[in-house]
């Protein structure tokens, strides 16, 4: 018995590292932070390619770091909830024998109770003898108490244990997420950096013209679409309609034949793919790569579809091309340069200057509420 209470004391005694070293090293932390500070600092040096690899860059290896902080973190909380597990198991271990020895005390002290001093006082020679024997029996008592006591602290204590475990078996499973987001970031920093330096081609002077023209459309596109521009009324059009067809080549604050194309719905911007039904399109938007369709709508121009930007942050758009902001429709094209209206309702065609030269566009305010833009197409 005295080994197992012994046990059971050692046992208690060690404490369950719920402190343990859940965080990456004092350097990983530190890196991370000047890391944050640089990346904010180039990202407001302003619009020049240098800057833009320099924040990528800096963006890049401040995942790399937050990467391997995580790593670092789930490590130790692994090390940890196997270092309790053993604990737990022989905490166990002991709590059952000591359950045994408790069982067994609890009768003997049982019966002492009823024949204790009886037969205490018939074992005993003189009065001495007596009242030591008797004072035996309380000494047991109290030590049975306290027995009963440290087993049921101890059985609080497994459990509590095994409380903290599970725990950090769950902040585990929430590291191993933020990891593979971190390493999803990684990718595409990567990604977006070797693109801003193809369609440049690490040229300042073809940083600086791609972004006033994207700038320049944005703003032109952003006139129209708040009732800026002018704008002829066409007339009624069904769905399918014919109601202009793409440029080919280059065309204001353009270089490529496509039609750019945007929703509106009680003056909100929406997501056209949300409206646009699902079909098999070809992917030239490289590197966001495919995104779902999920509405009932025609597609504005015919099959052989190819998107070329989607709607949102995109590797443009990270990369500032759009003054921070989104991408603000679906750039799309296809075999035919037809364009078509995806829904019914009252066509207008319309034009807004961009860099000295007028970006064309057909609009739809549609039977369903809905009104719909269509740029860089004519007639």
């Amino acid at each position: 018995m005295n080994k197992i209470i012994i046990a059971l004391v050692l046992l208690l005694a060690l404490t369950f590292s719920g402190a343990a070293s859940v965080h990456a090293s004092d350097d990983i932390d530190n890196k991370i932070k000047e890391l944050e500070a640089k990346v904010s600092e180039l990202r407001a040096q302003g619009d020049s390619l240098s800057s833009k690899i320099g924040a990528l860059d800096g963006q890049i290896k401040l995942t790399e770091y937050k990467i391997a902080s995580t790593k670092h973190e789930i490590s130790d909380l692994e090390s940890d909830i196997t270092a309790a597990s053993k604990r737990t198991k022989n905490l166990d271990r002991s709590l059952t024998d000591a359950s045994k020895v408790l069982i067994n005390r609890i009768r003997a002290t049982y019966k002492a109770g009823i024949q204790g001093t009886i037969t205490a006082l018939l074992a005993s020679g003189d009065i001495t003898s007596f009242l030591w024997r008797v004072n035996y029996l309380r000494v047991v008592q109290v030590h049975d108490k306290q027995l009963v006591y440290d087993t049921q602290q101890a059985k609080e204590d497994y459990v509590h244990q095994k409380e903290i475990s599970e725990n950090k078996k769950t902040k585990v499973l929430g590291l191993k997420t933020q990891l593979e987001e971190y390493t999803t970031q990684l990718d595409q920093d990567r990604k977006d950096k070797e693109n801003l330096l193809t369609v440049t081609r690490n040229s300042e002077k073809d940083y600086q013209a791609r972004l006033a023209s994207a700038r320049a459309e944005q703003q032109a596109i952003l006139q129209a679409t708040g009732g800026g521009g002018s704008a002829i009324d066409i007339g009624p059009v069904q769905e399918g309609d014919v109601i202009g067809h793409m440029i080919i080549g280059e065309s204001a604050c353009s270089t490529g034949t496509h039609v750019h194309f945007e929703v509106y719905k009680d003056g909100s911007l929406q997501n056209p793919a949300d409206y646009l039904a699902n079909k098999s399109v070809t992917w030239n938007n490289s590197p966001d790569g495919q995104f779902s369709f999920s509405g009932s709508w025609r597609f504005p121009v015919s099959d052989e579809v190819s998107i070329y930007q989607g709607y949102g942050m995109t590797s443009f758009a990270r990369s500032g091309f759009y003054g921070g902001g989104p991408h603000t429709g679906i750039d799309m094209g296809s075999s035919s340069t037809s364009v078509h209206a995806v829904k019914p309702g009252q066509l207008y065609r319309g034009s807004v200057t961009c860099k000295g030269r007028q970006l064309l566009f057909a609009r739809v305010d549609q039977q369903d509420g809905f009104r719909t833009f269509y740029f860089h197409i004519t007639p």
